[in-house]
């Protein structure tokens, strides 16, 4: 994913509404967003803005409906769009109704656009996810791959990030995909401050299939969480699958099998995602040396810190830094070494 620069003017989000828009998707763009500051009580970082298709009154799915005072025009000036759902429109045809077409032809090239749970029809049918990763909600997952064939649908995520345009699954997967382009933009401490002034977890493990009903279950079992809850205490050092498993008196087979169920990925999947937030942390917080970060996030080497902030995140660690610190690490980017990076990773795949 391409990172984006926070040194820039508030930026406008435009949040596209139509009839039968979902109330806590409009909700939470407005809260979030809105409560993005450069240092808390600092100046805002984004602009809100509601539009529609048709500037009036919208009907919610509830017993309400919102006056939308602005139309599309908004949207040729915003940095980002957000399309919440409407599960009156979103799942009937591959084509766009007339009104919201042109509306999503207003989007400049260069605009990131977003969507929310079922708003991803809308993306799609603008060809905006033409042979690109997005995700929808489960529910609607078969009837989307019906009409976009050519869209690689992903159905177990909570978001998927594809630099100009993300996709996020059902309600809730709204807030993760909200906080994480904050975090995209403006850094984890930003975010994470957004998080905590709406009482919501900064990031959620795993994707949308432990949301899926399925045939067995044993709620409010958490068969790996002692396991997850030590890992995250020893991130520095090598952690193996029969290591976790141990923790959790399993075998390594069990383990793997409960840990995907609760979690939604793989333990080795899991373990680099937390490692590559440890780093990002660190990065941002510390003045410590790449290679010393890599270390601390249980990397090993400097090398393989910076191929999976490459995976994950499409920069380097220096340029991380200089980008949320304004500062640039002792050592370089790293660019020319290589080092070994098959073992840096800490084990747990």
């Amino acid at each position: 994913m391409a990172m984006m620069c926070k040194d820039r003017a508030m930026e406008r989000v435009a949040v596209l509404v139509r009839d039968g828009v979902l109330p806590m998707e409009l909700g939470i763009v407005h809260q979030l967003f809105g409560e993005a500051r450069e240092a808390p009580g600092g100046a805002r970082l984004y602009e809100v803005v509601t539009c529609a298709p048709v500037p009036g009154r919208v009907r919610t799915d509830a017993d309400f409906t919102v006056l939308v005072e602005h139309g599309p025009e908004v949207l040729a000036g915003a940095g980002t769009v957000i399309v919440p759902a409407s599960h009156e429109q979103d799942e009937r045809s591959a084509r766009l109704p007339g009104p919201v077409a042109a509306a999503m032809a207003a989007i400049g090239p260069d605009t990131r656009v977003a969507s929310v749970c079922t708003g991803a029809f809308v993306l799609a049918a603008a060809g905006l996810l033409e042979g690109r990763r997005a995700t929808t909600h489960w529910r609607s997952c078969a009837r989307f791959a019906e009409l976009f064939p050519s869209v690689d649908l992903d159905p177990d995520v909570l978001y998927t990030d594809g630099g100009r345009v993300l996709t996020s699954a059902g309600e809730a997967a709204g807030i993760d995909l909200c906080l994480h382009m904050i975090r995209r933009d403006h850094g984890a401490a930003v975010a994470n401050e957004v998080a905590r002034r709406t009482v919501v977890p900064p990031h959620r493990e795993g994707g949308q299939a432990q949301f899926v009903p399925r045939p067995v279950a044993e709620p409010g079992v958490a068969w790996t969480g002692a396991a997850r809850a030590w890992a995250l205490e020893h991130l520095d050092r090598p952690l193996t699958l029969r290591e976790l498993a141990g923790r959790e008196s399993m075998s390594v087979r069990t383990f793997t099998r409960r840990f995907r169920e609760e979690v939604g990925v793989s333990p080795g999947r899991w373990l680099v995602r937390q490692r590559v937030e440890r780093a990002r942390q660190l990065l941002e917080e510390t003045d410590m040396p790449v290679d010393r970060v890599a270390v601390e996030a249980g990397f090993g080497t400097g090398a393989s810190l910076r191929q999976h902030m490459q995976a994950a995140l499409g920069v380097s660690p220096s340029a991380y830094r200089v980008t949320f610190r304004g500062v640039h690490s002792p050592e370089g980017d790293l660019d020319g070494r290589s080092d070994d990076v098959g073992a840096g990773a800490g084990g747990a795949s």
